[in-house]
């Protein structure tokens, strides 16, 4: 692939990775809707870089749903798992489009010109179906939202949102289903501490809040603290898992929650300070001085 052997980056070379990683992040997460016009010149550029010619049918689909049901109308004779195996990641392909871009531009490799093509599309579009004389084009998501670990996650909605409604819904990067969160009365600790996949049910129970939880599993209390915001370290059996430990704490507002804490925690005191990355004698001096 390359035309002469890097041994060591220049400071200048090594300064631009983290340039062009975070314009390709960008472009892997843009939310900015498809600009067709632009899309069909890069993929038409694609085409051409393939020595393939040029395709003349274009189409839009909003989401991956929406682009199965455009490609069935075009074709009812194609099956669903095909046109989800044809689909051409677009800006989803910013991991190793970002890659050769760097070597084209910074080292003025020419032969990864062949892919300008598709670093164009990625900019312009999602994902995409690619045939001899059409191309359905996607929508980019409206929003697509993470937790701190950059983790798909969203508490109160879908972790992603496309414009026809199409959404993909997720706790701390694991998938769940919708009505957890858009029908909550249904989700029940019964429910929670059954629920086949483990991660899942690890999720419901999130969802519920564990001290809804603990109540159904006849938590057995290892220890208590005389301080209710210190709080309560109990144990129970989770079906499946086995025995895992909780911390139950009072808040400020009066609000009682459980938090999971590791195993080996013997105390109230000692779960509590854990939550903070604090040893116990440190968040007792910590709380006499508060």
């Amino acid at each position: 692939m390359s035309e002469k052997r890097i041994a060591k980056l220049t400071a200048k070379q090594e300064a631009l990775l983290p340039v062009y990683r975070d314009k390709w992040l960008e472009i892997g997460l843009s939310t900015t809707p498809l600009d067709f016009e632009k899309a069909k010149i890069a993929v038409c550029s694609a085409y051409e870089y393939a020595g393939l010619s040029k395709p003349t049918k274009f189409y839009t689909a909003k989401s991956p749903v929406d682009a199965i049901r455009v490609i069935q109308e075009i074709n009812p004779k194609m099956k669903v798992k095909q046109i989800f195996n044809d689909m051409t990641y677009g800006c989803h392909d910013a991991n190793w489009l970002g890659f050769y871009q760097y070597l084209r531009d910074v080292f003025n490799f020419k032969v990864c010109e062949k892919l300008n093509g598709l670093t164009d599309l990625a900019s312009h579009c999602g994902w995409l179906n690619v045939y001899e004389d059409t191309v359905v084009f996607q929508d980019r998501p409206e929003h697509i939202k993470f937790d701190d670990q950059n983790r798909l996650h969203c508490e109160n909605g879908p972790a992603i949102l496309y414009r026809d409604g199409y959404s993909v819904y997720a706790w701390h990067g694991v998938r769940f289903p919708s009505k957890w969160i858009t029908n909550k009365g249904e989700l029940t600790a019964k429910t929670a501490l059954t629920w086949v996949n483990t991660e899942q049910r690890k999720v419901a129970c999130e969802i519920l809040g564990w001290a809804k939880v603990l109540r159904e599993l006849n938590a057995r209390v290892i220890e208590s603290d005389e301080d209710p915001m210190i709080g309560t370290l109990l144990e129970v059996d989770i079906p499946d898992i086995g025995k895992e430990k909780f911390l139950k704490v009072l808040c400020g507002t009066g609000r009682e929650f459980a938090i999971p804490v590791p195993p080996n925690m013997k105390t109230a005191l000692e779960a509590n300070a854990w939550t903070y990355g604090l040893d116990g004698d440190a968040l007792r001096q910590l709380e006499v001085r508060t």
